[in-house]
């Protein structure tokens, strides 16, 4: 089975797929002091709870602490076992069109590639992590640029950490827009906020793309927030691992 590591800023997620099926899928937080040892124990122990034989790996990281970990542990404890870790110069099939290739995540060139794959293009990823990336992919299947705000979670940390009277609440959709209780009142904030400046982004960069065939919402938090968008047309959960299959596949010999 083809193992698929996403290190992101607060989670990391790992799958395992067979062919273009995934198999088996974990989240677990990111902690940049892991070494690699705690690593492997860590995917190991995930991997043998499933008696998952793995023949392949694919991974990112938006976390260079993380990620020199991560290299370490491959080689370490996976040591003939092809692996694929996405960086400059492994073969992705994106051309990245702008201003300084150097600047952009893995992630967003990964989501790049799996969102012009699964639905064509021009499209549009929005990416729901510790920031809300906006993503525009171009008809031949490049990395135009795009947006980049502050993640859901991030922004409710920072407002009860900054207000007295306010404090975190559970990310669900309130009973009404219109809140009765100060729970109530930051859960609308957040839902119908954060779904607002979503089909603002997108209509914006719509306007500017001239048409899309695609919006394509993934990351952990889209749940919170999809109902409400308008704009977003597509949700695929798993398109950061779907895209790192992909790439994995194209630097085989």
């Amino acid at each position: 089975m083809l193992l698929c590591i996403d290190i992101g800023n607060t989670n990391t997620v790992l799958a395992t797929f067979v062919g273009d099926t995934l198999v088996h899928s974990w989240r677990v937080k990111t902690d940049a002091r892991n070494t690699a040892d705690e690593l492997g124990l860590q995917y190991r122990g995930l991997l043998a709870a499933e008696q998952v034989p793995v023949t392949g790996i694919a991974a990112c990281s938006t976390v260079p602490a993380a990620l020199r970990a991560l290299r370490t542990m491959l080689t370490r404890y996976y040591p003939d076992v092809p692996t694929v870790v996405v960086e400059p110069g492994v073969k992705t099939g994106v051309q990245l069109a702008i201003d300084n290739p150097k600047e952009v995540g893995t992630d967003r060139v990964v989501n790049t590639l799996a969102a012009h794959t699964l639905f064509g293009g021009p499209s549009i990823v929005v990416d729901f992590g510790t920031s809300t990336n906006f993503d525009a992919v171009s008809a031949r299947g490049e990395f135009l640029g795009g947006v980049l705000a502050p993640g859901i979670e991030i922004s409710v940390d920072a407002l009860a950490a900054r207000a007295a009277q306010l404090r975190k609440v559970e990310l669900v959709k309130p009973p009404k827009v219109i809140g009765k209780n100060t729970v109530e009142c930051l859960q609308a904030g957040v839902v119908y906020g954060f779904a607002g400046q979503v089909d603002g982004v997108v209509r914006a960069m719509t306007a500017e793309l001239g048409s899309v065939t695609a919006v394509v919402a993934t990351g952990g938090l889209a749940p919170v927030v999809l109902e409400e968008c308008a704009t977003v047309t597509h949700h695929e959960p798993a398109l950061t691992l779907v895209g790192l299959r992909l790439i994995f596949e194209k630097n085989q010999p």
